[in-house]
Formats: C-alpha cells, sequence, structure tokens
C-alpha cells in the first residue's frame, strides 16, 4: 500500500458549533504535487484513499495508462475524517452527528491550503464522494477547474435521508448492525433487474437462495473490515448533502461556481436518482455553458459506477486528454 501521509487541522469548528482537532490521512498516486496537474479523488461510503493498487477501488479508471493517467496527473486522496482506514481508535470519531458534508468539504480545503495546493485541475467522486466535491465547490467556487459529481446529486433528497435514516435505526438498535445494515443498503445499491441477472432464483447445494447468500457475505465482509463508528457517520454525512443550506437558492450558489461541470447519472440508479440529475442539469443550463451531463445505461443501479467502467472512461477521457495545466503554487 501507499503510505499514508497526515495533515493536522487544529481548532475545526464543525458547522455545529462543536470544535476538534482533525489528523487527516491521505494517499497521493502518480506524478509528485509540483509537477503535474491534480486530481483529487473523494470516495464514497465505505471507500478510502486507496484508489490505486493492489486493494485498490478505482484501479479500472485510474493508473498507468488509464483514462485518468498516473503518467500525466497527480492523483490525490484523503480519507474522510473518522472512516477508521488508518486502524486507529484515536481516528474513529464518536459524536458522528456533529459532522456533515460540509464539514468534510472545508476539511478537505483547509488540506489542500497546508500542501500550497491553490488550483485543482480536477475533483471526481462516487456517490458521497461527489456529495462532497459539490460542497468543495460551493466553498471554493473558483478552485476547481472540472467539477465531476458521479451517482450524486448537490443535495440529498427525502428518499435518500428516508433510507440514511433506516440505516441509523439498524446501526443503533440491531443486534448485528454493520451486517443488518450493509445487506439492507446493497438492495439499494442494486436494482431488481440486477438481482435477477446475478441470481434468478437460483439456490446453493444447501437450498439457500443465491440472493440471500450474497447478502449475507457483503454484510460479513463490511463487518470484517469497517467499523460501527465509521458507518455510523459516512451515513451521517450522506444524509446532510445539500450546498444550499443557510446560503441561497441552488441557482445563487451555483452561478458562483466557475468550474466546468460534468455530471454522470446512471439511468438505473435508486439511491441519487438520473430524474434528479437531469432537474439539476436544466436548471444549471440556464444560467451556465459548461456544463454536461452523461448518462450510464447499467442494470446494476447505483453501483454502475464502479461496474461500468467502459462507459465511465469514454465519457471522461475527453476531460483528461485535454491539454494539461500546471498547478498553481
Amino acid at each position: 500500500m501507499v503510505q499514508l501521509n497526515y495533515i493536522h487541522i487544529a481548532n475545526y469548528t464543525t458547522e455545529s458549533g462543536k470544535t476538534t482537532n482533525i489528523k487527516l490521512s491521505y494517499q497521493a498516486f502518480g506524478k509528485s504535487l509540483n509537477d503535474a496537474p491534480i486530481v483529487l479523488v473523494n470516495h464514497a461510503l465505505t471507500g478510502n484513499s486507496e484508489v490505486i493498487g493492489e486493494n485498490g477501488w478505482w484501479n479500472d479508471l485510474i493508473g498507468d495508462h488509464k483514462c485518468i493517467d498516473t503518467k500525466n496527473y497527480c492523483i490525490l486522496a484523503f480519507n474522510v475524517p473518522g472512516n477508521g482506514f488508518d486502524n486507529t481508535k484515536e481516528s474513529l470519531i464518536d459524536n458522528y452527528k456533529d459532522f456533515t458534508a460540509r464539514d468534510i468539504a472545508k476539511i478537505f480545503t483547509a488540506a489542500l491550503k497546508q500542501l500550497n495546493i491553490y488550483q485543482l485541475f480536477a475533483v471526481i467522486g462516487g456517490s458521497l464522494g461527489g456529495g462532497i466535491a459539490w460542497e468543495m465547490a460551493a466553498c471554493k467556487p473558483n478552485f476547481i477547474k472540472h467539477l465531476i459529481p458521479i451517482s450524486a446529486d448537490w443535495k440529498s433528497t427525502d428518499w435518500l435521508i428516508a433510507n440514511c435514516h433506516i440505516q441509523d435505526a439498524i446501526l443503533n438498535n440491531s443486534s448485528q448492525p454493520l451486517v443488518d445494515a450493509r445487506m439492507h443498503a446493497m438492495t439499494l445499491y442494486r436494482t431488481p433487474e440486477s438481482f435477477t441477472h446475478k441470481f434468478n432464483r437460483s439456490k446453493r447445494s444447501n437450498n439457500l437462495f443465491n440472493t440471500v447468500s450474497w447478502l449475507n457475505y457483503h454484510g460479513e465482509k463490511l463487518n470484517l473490515r469497517f467499523n460501527i463508528k465509521a458507518y455510523k457517520l459516512m451515513n451521517q454525512l450522506l444524509k446532510t448533502i445539500d450546498i444550499t443550506q443557510n446560503r441561497g437558492s441552488f441557482l445563487e450558489i451555483a452561478s458562483k461556481i466557475t468550474s466546468h461541470i460534468h455530471m454522470v447519472t446512471i439511468n438505473s440508479d435508486l439511491f441519487f436518482k438520473p430524474e434528479e440529475n437531469w432537474k439539476t442539469y436544466e436548471e444549471l443550463k440556464k444560467i451556465k455553458g459548461n456544463v454536461n451531463i452523461y448518462e450510464i445505461n447499467s442494470i446494476h443501479g447505483h453501483d454502475g459506477f464502479l461496474i461500468e467502467f467502459e462507459q465511465l472512461s469514454n465519457f471522461l477521457k475527453p476531460i483528461f486528454q485535454s491539454k494539461k495545466l500546471k498547478n498553481v503554487s
């Protein structure tokens, strides 16, 4: 694994008014920070900073001679504080409801300042990572050249908030909270069609439906590698995405963002519905010329951004094969 680096942010005050010290871990891949345009990758709910490598979760998109080419770019990835990736108890957060997605965006931008980074070529993230990307653009509207939220939106919808509420109830009341919460989540990350395509009512030799076996596997797997405090926090962040909170209307906030905005939606996404993304696109087109939307065609729902990498690469290649920017410091 590429070495974890740390940035200390002292006396950070959350949106809820609580003051704390943040120890932020991150990894960097590809070119060095001073030698190439910088791409910040924001991870999703149970993700981490290890975007490429032996256990890299986005190896299909990022790497040598891939869509986002590590021969040409510096890839930077922070761990959301409290996600537990560094396996230290001190990094976990007990009072998870003190934090919002905007807090994470502000912490990331503060860390970038400490690294003497004053411009990003791109910020890209899927799901929660895309929501944090939106929040970063709202916090620093002239900071990001290309904003690329994937399977995400600028706000948590009522549907998303409802499911996060159910997740929180499971995490606080179940006898096996991580297992049960993950099984519930997996039914939302995929679609009925995806389940039929994968299992078609098949059974194992013990007469157990393969659907049930698969859900059990994912629940138990997460239970082994993730911490319940981390899951509670990440679920809290997912339901608090809202770039307009205490600021004004969406168009008022979006009009200040100078980034080229490239939204990627999935036609079967049950979590961040494509209808919401298209509505966002139509609103943005009223005030911005540099906005695009791409739609992944998949039966696999929300998880499509981790599965349909060929479609995703085809959408993003024109961005990352364009003339490179030099980092401004």
